[in-house]
């Protein structure tokens, strides 16, 4: 079988490319640009392929995913692949050497912001549909690809659609197309972020009497007992990675005459299975309990949960993974796991108990930096490695 699907990845090629290039050529920063035309492209590629389709919305309304839908003629679970058609922000232009849309080939690689994240992998899912979709018989259940447009923003409002427009019970697991051809991802640390509000007593910076309560002395002061706590080892056959805290925003202060009566300080905490959700907020709570003890306020500090998502981590031989390592080993890739230390998609999907890869793709840089490029000689085995898995996930069992 791999031979067959690695002739049609190698005639598909140009058609990837060309459409990868399209989607690079049209800006989709997360946040920053309309998505309507990136959209519509991939839209416009859809439609005379007869691939069915539709967009998924947010509950405001607003588009954050397409997703396409290939049901085989026998009944089965739904497998899903995802990437993102919105990318990271572009960062200084003129740093880069060629354009951050591009969407050109230069000495075999396809270069501009979303060819590594995500839309060579979009391109690519689109071609495995269309190929799917031609075998209806020999499939058990239903490929679904999921193209996000509201994943770099943080919101992954795409993967939470999806959760509203199909049973997640009904899903057995999903592979999303981040870049990178030597390993398989198959978890990530969780994570827990919180907002601290400090008080304090506002003031003049002039005033002949003391102040103590400064809200920016007191975050200083809970910002240095933070990032002093210490934090569990992993576990033995556990995580390989440890938890870890970091603090990601400081606010305050108003001009030079005011001592401020607030201050706001963002924490993240990387959660593993040394270190729950539970667990890390303790550890804040008791920081600023501590603060509140020894340099008091008029208000005690406020803890503003923002955000939870729990660790995952999957055994190599756990499907999708083990379709995944299967055809890559068959187009001729020795991929290795890796429990990855940035949260991703699947740390939200495996909340609903669906079982994700978060990696494995074309070879790249400059990933959410500088002159982001990738490697296409890959771009065939890659692809057969993802139709492969496919096939065997969908394949009817007897």
């Amino acid at each position: 079988m791999i031979n067959e699907l690695l002739q049609q990845a190698r005639a598909d090629a140009p058609s990837v490319t060309a459409l990868a290039a399209e989607l690079i050529r049209l800006p989709s920063r997360g946040g920053i640009d309309d998505y309507e035309p990136v959209l519509a492209s991939v839209e416009n590629w859809l439609k005379p392929r007869s691939l069915r389709h539709r967009r998924l919305h947010n509950p405001d309304g607003e588009a954050v995913a397409i997703l396409i839908e290939v049901t085989g003629d026998r009944p089965g679970p739904v497998w899903v692949l995802d990437a993102c058609l919105d990318t990271a922000p572009f960062g200084d232009e003129t740093a880069w050497s060629f354009s951050p849309t591009a969407g050109d080939v230069s000495n075999g690689s396809l270069r501009g912001r979303g060819a590594a994240d995500s839309k060579t992998a979009a391109a690519m899912f689109c071609h495995i549909a269309a190929a799917v979709s031609l075998q209806p018989h020999k499939l058990a259940g239903t490929l679904a690809v999921l193209l996000d447009v509201d994943e770099h923003t943080g919101n992954f409002g795409g993967a939470m659609a999806l959760m509203r427009a199909i049973d997640p019970v009904t899903i057995a697991g999903a592979m999303i197309g981040y870049p990178g051809h030597e390993e398989v991802v198959i978890g990530g640390r969780g994570v827990f972020r919180v907002r601290l509000h400090v008080h304090g007593t506002a003031g003049h910076s002039g005033s002949s009497k003391p102040n103590t309560a400064n809200a920016v002395s007191r975050a200083s002061r809970l910002v240095t007992a933070l990032e002093d706590l210490p934090l569990p080892a992993p576990v033995t056959e556990g995580f390989p990675l440890p938890p870890k805290l970091t603090i990601t925003e400081f606010h305050s202060g108003e001009g030079f005459t005011s001592v401020p009566d607030h201050a706001t300080v963002g924490v993240d905490v990387r959660l593993t299975d040394a270190l729950d959700a539970k667990d890390a907020e303790e550890l804040i709570r008791k920081a600023s309990a501590q603060l509140d003890a020894d340099f008091p306020a008029p208000r005690a500090t406020e803890i503003e949960a923002a955000l939870c998502w729990p660790p995952y981590r999957l055994m190599p031989g756990d499907q999708p993974a083990a379709a995944l390592f299967a055809g890559a080993e068959a187009a001729g890739i020795s991929a290795r796991p890796k429990v990855a230390g940035p949260s991703n998609i699947g740390n939200l999907l495996a909340t609903h108990k669906i079982r994700t890869t978060a990696g494995f793709g074309l070879p790249y840089a400059g990933l959410h930096g500088t002159d982001e490029c990738v490697d296409l000689s890959a771009l065939p085995t890659i692809q057969a490695a993802y139709h492969h898995a496919v096939l065997n996930l969908l394949a009817p069992r007897t």
